[in-house]
């Protein structure tokens, strides 16, 4: 396991003790567990946005060819 050094201000190392008082919980496993839940978080927005492009794209692409599919029933007689 890797050992890594955090510095945090005094408002952040209070926050983190806090938690870890009232979780009873080792500040570093609090700390894993944001660098887990923020790089989870930041994989479903991505996946998300993807998502909402994705919708956006198609409601274009089909709001084209209706377009188009208009226009060329305007050329055919009944």
């Amino acid at each position: 396991m890797m050992v890594a050094t955090v510095r945090l201000d005094s408002e952040l190392e209070a926050v983190l003790n806090s938690l870890s008082k009232r979780l009873h919980k080792k500040r570093s496993d609090i700390i894993r567990e944001a660098i887990s839940f923020y790089a989870k978080t930041l994989e479903d927005t991505k996946k998300s946005r993807l998502h909402s492009a994705i919708d956006k794209t198609m409601s274009q692409d089909f709001d084209e060819y209706k377009t188009m599919e208009a226009t060329l029933d305007d050329g055919i007689t009944k």
